[in-house]
Formats: C-alpha cells, structure tokens, sequence
C-alpha cells in the first residue's frame, strides 16, 4: 500500500501537470480565435479566385510561352496547366511541429499512408513534401524501407503561415511539375470546422481539373460573356497561375493551423479535467490514509493509558 508520503508526491505531481495543461489550454484558445478568424476570412478570396481562374481559362484558346520570359518553374503557366499522364504522384501534407495535441497530426499521417497505399496498389510512386516536425519523425521511420522518399520538408511554415511560406512550396511543388519528377500534385490537410471538430481532407491542385487537353476556347452561347485581355491573356495567365497556386498552398495552411490550435485546446481541456479528477481521488485515499493512521495512534494511546492502571 502507498505511503501518506508517496500519495502527497503524486497529488503534487498531478498538480504540476495540471499546470501546464491548463497554461497550453488557455494559449491555445486565445490563439485559435485569431487563427479560426483569419481561415475564415480567407475563404471568400479563395472560392472567388478559383470561380474568376476556371472563368479565365474558359475564355483562353491555346496557352502559349513563346512571348513570356520565364524564370521559374511557376511562371511557366503552359506546363503547369498541361493535362500528363500520372505515374508519379507529388503528396504534400500538413502536420504540426509539436505534439499535446490530440490526434491531429496522427490523423493526418493515418490518411497520408492511406493515400500511398491506393496510389501504390495503382502502380503509381509517391514523391512526398511534408510540412511539420511529427510528420517527418513519424513518416521517416514507417517509411524506411520503402521506395517512397520526403524530396522537402517544410517546418517554419506550419507555425505562422504566411504567403511567402505558401509561395516556397508553391514554387518547389511546380518546379516538380515541370520537369517531370511529378504529375500530379496534391494536398493532404485538415478543413477547419469548429473549436471542437475539423476534418482530414485532400485537395487536388496538378492537373486542374474541368480544363481538356486541347484547351479550347468555349463557344460565346455560354452564358456569361468572355473575358478581354489587356495587354494580353498570356501574360495574364502568367500572373494569375502562381498566386492561384500559392493560395491553395496558404488556404490548406491556415485551415491546418486552425484544426491544430482547436485540437490542442481540446485536448489540454481534457488532460486539465483528468487531473483534477486524479486530484480528487487522491486527496480521498490521501484522507483516508490519514484518518486511519490517526485513529491507529489514538488506539495505541488508550491501550498505553489502560496498560499503566
């Protein structure tokens, strides 16, 4: 049986843990505010952005480089929206760096070697480019004696998401593209719902989907008008493929660091509750221990006085 001195330390413990849930459940709630606010005001850009791209490429006849100065990879938008035979499947997920988070980046990872495994039983590679330390931890070591290599890893990134972050990857991923190393591109992160609840979830990003192979010009029957170009709609494109791009890189980043944030907090508010439950039952035994040590004493007591009459 454990001593009075030895439930003493554990409650003590359990007390000093109960600190530090509670201190991460309270940083993550008044981070998940700000990051829930920003994720959902990017939403409306980005649904815009993609209804306006898919609007711009119906009005566009063949796609054309000749008159573009090209740089990188992503500039090159006739590449990047040219429809490629898969064989090698370019995953980038999203996990976090740090881990008190519930099973966040556990789900994540789950969904990712779900991922794999289809494209495999298909006959196709995977290339991953994963963005969180647990990501690369964990992946490296399930991973090892398989084919399947991380080409990037990202880790700046998961913690402050910003458009230059997104641009990086957005730039590597294309480089992929273009030269051959990848054909199709796609984004394992999770979709922000609430403080309670998110979602695993999968984004497409190479080839587009809805754009054919010829690129031909829709008819002018369709009912919204096509667009004009000024100066022309190659150099347009040329601006408007990257900041596409790099805004689905941005908007999976934000939802991914929101569901972290609401993940964490959740599960800091449990790991706070489970303590002052243990607390509680502790402090019980701990009483208990105590009075029946005491009502041994006063036994001994009364038996020594009624020894000495």
């Amino acid at each position: 049986m454990a001593s009075l001195k030895d439930i003493k330390n554990r409650i003590n413990s359990v007390q000093s843990t109960k600190k530090i849930t509670r201190a991460m459940k309270m940083v993550a709630a008044a981070k998940v505010r700000h990051s829930e606010m920003a994720t959902k005001a990017s939403r409306p850009y980005s649904t815009e952005l993609y209804r306006m791209f898919q609007k711009l490429l119906n009005s566009v006849g063949q796609f054309s480089a000749e008159t573009l100065k090209i740089k990188t990879a992503i500039d090159n938008y006739p590449a990047l929206l040219k429809n490629k035979e898969i064989h090698t499947v370019g995953l980038f997920l999203i996990t976090g760096n740090k881990g008190l988070a519930g099973a966040y980046s556990a789900n994540v990872i789950k969904a990712s070697l779900r991922k794999i495994a289809e494209y495999k039983s298909e006959g196709k590679n995977v290339k991953l480019f994963v963005a969180g330390q647990k990501g690369v931890s964990i992946l490296s070591r399930r991973l090892k004696n398989t084919d399947i290599s991380i080409e990037k890893k990202y880790f700046t990134a998961v913690d402050e998401p910003s458009p230059l972050d997104a641009r990086e990857i957005a730039e590597d991923l294309a480089e992929y593209y273009v030269d051959g190393r990848i054909d199709k591109i796609e984004i394992i992160t999770t979709r922000f719902k609430n403080m309670v609840s998110y979602s695993v979830d999968s984004w497409a990003v190479l080839p587009l989907e809805g754009v054919k192979n010829e690129h031909e010009r829709i008819s002018d029957n369709v009912l919204e008008p096509l667009m004009e170009f000024t100066p022309d709609m190659h150099h347009i494109l040329q601006k408007i493929v990257p900041m596409f791009m790099t805004n689905i890189f941005y908007q999976a980043l934000l939802e991914a660091k929101a569901s972290e944030l609401a993940s964490r907090m959740t599960a800091m508010s449990a790991a706070t509750t489970n303590a002052e439950k243990i607390i509680h039952d502790l402090s019980i035994q701990y009483n208990k221990l105590r009075q029946s040590a005491i009502t041994n004493e006063i036994i001994e007591v009364v038996s020594g006085a009624n020894s000495l009459k």
